[in-house]
C-alpha cells in the first residue's frame, strides 16, 4: 500500500487528521512490525511527549472502525495492529516474537460447508520458528 499523503487518506476515510492520528498511522504504514499499543506508544512518545496511551488506544479503535487498520490476535494476551487491511496471512516466530506477512490465495479455499453462514472475518495464522532464528541455531 502506497499512501503519499496521510492527512488526505485519513480525511478520505472520514477521520479528522490530528497530529497524533497522522503519526500513529504513519508509524503503522512505515513499520511492518505489527506493533502492540505499547510499541506504538513508546516509539511515538519520543516524538510527541504529550501522547497518552489512551490516545493510542482510541486512535487505533477509530482506525479499526473506519477499516483502515486490522487487528491481529495470534496470542490471546497480545493484540497487534496492521495497516495492511488486504487479506493475507501472518506467521509468528516463537523465538524472536516477530510477525511476518505472507500472501494467501483464498480462491481455492473450500468453504462450501459455510454457505449458509455470515462470515465477518477471516484469519490465517501460522506459528513456528522463522528462518532467521533457525539460521542462528545452525551456527
Amino acid at each position: 500500500m502506497i499512501i503519499t499523503n496521510v492527512s488526505d487518506y485519513l480525511k478520505k476515510h472520514g477521520i479528522k487528521p490530528s497530529l497524533q492520528r497522522i503519526k500513529i498511522f504513519e508509524y503503522l504504514i512505515n513499520n511492518k512490525n505489527h506493533p502492540t499499543v505499547d510499541t506504538i506508544y513508546k516509539e511515538l512518545l519520543k516524538e510527541i511527549p504529550t501522547l497518552s496511551k489512551t490516545t493510542v488506544y482510541n486512535t487505533l479503535n477509530l482506525f479499526i472502525e473506519k477499516n483502515i487498520v486490522a487487528v491481529i490476535t495470534i496470542e490471546e494476551n497480545e493484540t497487534r495492529y496492521d495497516a495492511d487491511v488486504s487479506f493475507h496471512g501472518h506467521f509468528k516466530c516463537e523465538r524472536c516474537g516477530k510477525v511476518y506477512d505472507f500472501y494467501v490465495d483464498i480462491s481455492n479455499l473450500k468453504d462450501d460447508m459455510l454457505k449458509d453462514f455470515q462470515i465477518k472475518e477471516k484469519h490465517i495464522y501460522y506459528k513456528g520458528v522463522c528462518k532467521y532464528c533457525l539460521n542462528l541455531q545452525i551456527d
